[in-house]
């Protein structure tokens, strides 16, 4: 016989899934999705937190390679090329105020250079690449994940109200989002529930954006002084450009493509339901004032300057 407690486990895991299989067929939307998980890891616990990052982890590579079959490549280098200069000023605007502003409120410099870094280009990715060549802490890294993922998940929500707000076209919103939300997932997740068009320019442009990743571990061993140090490079993006050189120049059938897509675009709003779901409020609680304050200053001051310069544009 089992237990009252191996009993409500069960049930737990089946609520999980069936909340999943929801997410899969589309019955819930990003944002939804998003605050779901968190609610559900809140009131019953994740009953599957061993798995749940490496999950995140492959399932947002495969959804990202598969929107690539919906691109098409001309429109794709366009997208990139209008996204470039603004990519490029922000990423050195943000990192040097990070620098600036955690020598103001005396943090860590390591930890502040890790929120400085996720912020700057893509969230989790660029904290998880940059740590290990400045021989962050396991403080310092669950410490600026925490507050990355904290802003992330808030701008999942209010961006796409904002953008309405505004008056933003598709392709202001889906350049906007790439250069101010923090990780592919978010940006991709708000850009979906705006529309196609701010999709298609949001993923082209964050991804673009995250090969920047590879100057600045190199930069962050020379600033720290890091030897004999690998940088991780993302790979998948490789896989992403391939997929949109495929669906350019190969006949495939229309009813595959859309197929792809389609499932490709279940799959982020699964992963974002399972990004709700690794939350907690001790990790947030954990960050402590000084870093949120940094984190929340770095993301006002990106998400309010490429508004204003893309209004302006």
């Amino acid at each position: 016989m089992k237990s009252w407690a191996q009993r409500n486990e069960t049930v737990i895991k089946v609520l999980f899934v069936i909340c999943m299989v929801l997410c899969i067929l589309g019955y819930v939307s990003s944002p939804v999705a998003l605050v779901g998980g968190f609610l559900f890891t809140y009131f019953f616990g994740n009953p599957f937190l061993s798995l749940n990052s490496k999950a995140v982890n492959w399932l947002l590579k495969i959804a990202v390679v598969g929107l690539g079959f919906g691109m098409n490549l001309k429109e794709t280098l366009t997208a990139g090329r209008d996204g470039f200069l603004l990519t490029v000023f922000s990423i050195v605007a943000t990192l040097v105020l990070g620098y600036l502003l955690g020598r103001l409120l005396k943090m860590n410099r390591k930890g502040s250079h890790l929120i400085s870094s996720g912020t700057a280009i893509c969230g989790g990715s660029a904290i998880a690449a940059v740590a290990p060549v400045i021989n962050a802490s396991q403080k310092d890294i669950s410490i600026s994940l925490g507050v990355i993922f904290l802003l992330n998940s808030i701008a999942l929500i209010i961006f796409p109200p904002l953008g309405h707000l505004f008056e933003l076209d598709q392709h202001q919103f889906g350049l906007w989002c790439a250069i101010a939300i923090h990780d592919t997932s978010s940006v991709v997740g708000a850009a979906y529930t705006f529309g196609e068009d701010a999709l298609k320019v949001a993923t082209t442009v964050k991804l673009a954006r995250a090969l920047w990743i590879i100057p600045l571990s190199l930069f962050s061993v020379f600033l720290f002084k890091g030897k004999g140090k690998s940088v991780k490079i993302p790979y998948f993006i490789f896989l992403f450009i391939l997929a949109i050189i495929l669906n350019s120049y190969l006949p495939i059938p229309e009813v595959l493509t859309k197929g792809i897509t389609n499932v490709s675009k279940s799959l982020l709003v699964l992963t974002l339901f399972l990004i709700g779901a690794g939350l907690s409020l001790e990790k947030i609680k954990s960050a402590g004032w000084k870093p949120m304050i940094l984190g929340f200053s770095l993301w006002v001051f990106i998400s309010v300057g490429a508004l204003l310069v893309i209004l302006a544009l």
